[in-house]
């Protein structure tokens, strides 16, 4: 008995030990301490989790700090894996580092969000965030309560909007001169800055040739430009190909390589003799059988091959396999084919030659087939690939990117990407800003004069907001070199002045007409910008209670581990011994 007094008192002391180490408990009446949380579990509260969130946020801001506008710097990522990622790219740096934290991760989805919607803005997005969070932290220090600090802010945030729109200019929506620079604006910051006088022009033709035109507006899908990049060669051999180009090869070797005036077949169902859906046994007693057999599915091979022909295609491009017999017999006809083509290529395809996608080779006529003027296989470094190109008026067109390196033409991607973004922005939405921190500028100065009309607390704010604002120009100026407290200083006098248009140019080193520079940006970036940081600042400045809870080592309810009885799990006790045994429950838990 003396031993089971001793081991309950190790257990009430481990209790104890419990509870002592809990974050969230409470004291009853009867002064019995109330646990909330699970072992493991921890609670940040008050200014401590302000301040533990907003260093976070101010960190992750700090890592693409340097990498902002046409002097800023590449970051090499190394993942788990050795695979190495080299970019300026805002949303692919937080995305490739893998953020923890729970705040952090935040900025993380607004420049992912910022990423998708306008393609462009994703650094200065985290950047302007993480600047609103820094100025906010000095008001909380100053005992500005955090809800009065996130009302200035949005109506900070929709007073700035209302600027940028009120300084905007509407341009035409097809003036290819203006959207050849608003893409060459978007790859200055970039590492095809060298070559971007020629892929802004790939990527403006691009674009128009998938535009189409609803009433007075214009619609764009992105999913219509098919990009293919492949390492060899330099950036200056990009080229845009009006059609398609599949990575695949041509399937039989007696095939011609290539067709001109094409008519193609577009065929979502395989060109073989399918299994059937239900079990079946085929008894073969004799040779003669055999050879009847084969000359049946040989038959219908035929048959198939014979509606294609029949068409009058000159090319089979299909979304499934191709039977050896099969191809055998379109090669004999002349016929180019493909098989294990995508579907979304097939999609493209279809919009690019007209063509319409067949599933049922009955039903398939001459009024089904696309055109093209060449369909040829060529051979890019050590890869075959077929072009379809020379389509009249398609609506689905290809990039094929080149660069020296595998890393450079990843890098060339994402830089065509976001230009391919922000030409459908301006396509979409006419409005364009001037560039080089023109607008942020612009806005923090005409934002300092509204806040005087604020009552209270709001408006030291609202001139939080318009010191944070500033951080773009600020940055930018850094990034550059240049001296940053002359620079913003000379800015807001010209700002003070009138001169809306006026930045800096960084690549000149100098304070300039963004205008005449010919840096301009699409208005619909600077609204996402201010949107989307505006909105992650005040969610995390309202944050005040962190809590982190751990799931619960113990095994499935109703019993021990691996679901045994009660009272036979801890210990896994030994077949046949009584109740309580098993793990020793009435022993204070000592397993």
């Amino acid at each position: 008995m003396r031993i089971f007094s001793t081991i309950d008192l190790e257990g009430i002391k481990g209790e104890l030990g419990v509870f002592a180490t809990m974050g969230m408990q409470a004291t009853s009446k009867g002064n019995m301490p109330v646990v909330l949380l699970k072992e493991g579990g921890s609670e940040t509260k008050g200014r401590d989790a302000q301040k533990n969130n907003i260093g976070a946020c101010k960190i992750v801001s700090e890592i693409v700090h340097t990498s902002l506008g046409p002097r800023g710097m590449d970051k090499m990522l190394v993942d788990s894996l050795g695979d190495v990622t080299i970019t300026n790219d805002g949303a692919t740096i937080l995305k490739e580092i893998d953020v923890q934290h729970p705040a952090a991760k935040m900025l993380v989805e607004i420049s992912k969000t910022t990423d998708n919607e306008v393609g462009d803005g994703t650094t200065s997005v985290v950047v302007l965030a993480g600047s609103l969070l820094e100025q906010a932290e000095s008001l909380i220090d100053q005992d500005v309560h955090p809800t009065i600090i996130v009302d200035g802010y949005r109506k900070s945030a929709k007073k700035v909007k209302q600027f940028l729109e009120s300084i905007s200019d509407t341009i035409s929506a097809n003036d290819r001169n203006i959207l050849t620079k608003i893409a060459k604006t978007s790859m200055q910051t970039k590492l095809v800055r060298k070559d971007s006088d020629q892929l802004a022009e790939i990527i403006v033709k691009s674009i128009l040739a998938v535009s189409e035109r609803d009433t007075d507006r214009y619609n764009v899908d992105i999913d219509d430009i098919k990009v293919e990049k492949k390492a060899g060669g330099s950036i200056k051999d990009s080229m845009i190909i009006q059609g398609i180009v599949l990575d695949k090869e041509i399937v039989h070797g007696g095939m011609p390589k290539k067709i001109t005036d094409a008519k193609i077949a577009l065929i979502n169902t395989a060109l073989e003799i399918s299994k059937t859906e239900t079990d079946a046994k085929i008894n073969i007693s004799n040779p003669q059988q055999l050879k009847s057999f084969l000359d049946e599915e040989n038959r219908m091979l035929k048959t198939m091959v014979d509606k294609v022909i029949g068409s009058g295609a000159n090319v089979v491009l299909c979304q499934k396999g191709l039977d050896d017999m099969a191809q055998h017999y379109l090669a004999k006809a002349g016929i180019i084919a493909v098989r294990r083509i995508k579907e979304s290529d097939l999609t493209k395809l279809a919009k690019a030659t007209g063509a319409r996608i067949v599933t049922n080779l009955d039903d398939l006529f001459e009024k089904d087939l696309g055109s093209a003027e060449l369909v040829e296989e060529r051979k890019i470094e050590e890869d075959k690939w077929v072009f379809v190109e020379g389509c009249k008026h398609p609506k689905s067109v290809t990039l094929l990117l080149r660069a020296g390196s595998q890393r450079v033409v990843d890098e060339v991607e994402r830089s065509v990407h976001d230009a391919l973004m922000v030409v459908k922005d301006v396509i979409e939405k006419p409005e364009i800003v001037a560039g080089g921190g023109a607008p942020e500028t612009y806005a923090a100065t005409k934002l300092r004069s509204w806040a005087k009309s604020l009552e209270g607390r709001e408006q030291l704010a609202a001139e939080k907001f318009a010191d944070a604002l500033e951080s773009i120009p600020l940055t930018l100026a850094e990034n550059a070199g240049m001296d940053p407290i002359d620079t913003l200083t000379i800015l807001r006098s010209k700002q003070q002045k009138g001169e809306k248009w006026t930045g800096i140019d960084v690549m000149k080193g100098k304070i300039a007409n963004m205008k005449s520079s010919d840096i301009i940006e699409p208005l619909a970036v600077k609204l996402q910008i201010v949107s989307a940081s505006a909105e992650a600042a005040c969610m995390i400045l309202r944050i005040d209670d962190v809590i982190a809870t751990q799931k619960s080592g113990g095994g499935p309810p109703g019993g021990g581990e691996g679901g045994m009885p009660p009272g036979m799990g801890g210990m896994g006790g030994m077949p046949g011994m009584p109740p309580g045994m098993g793990g020793m429950p009435d022993m204070g838990g000592m397993m």
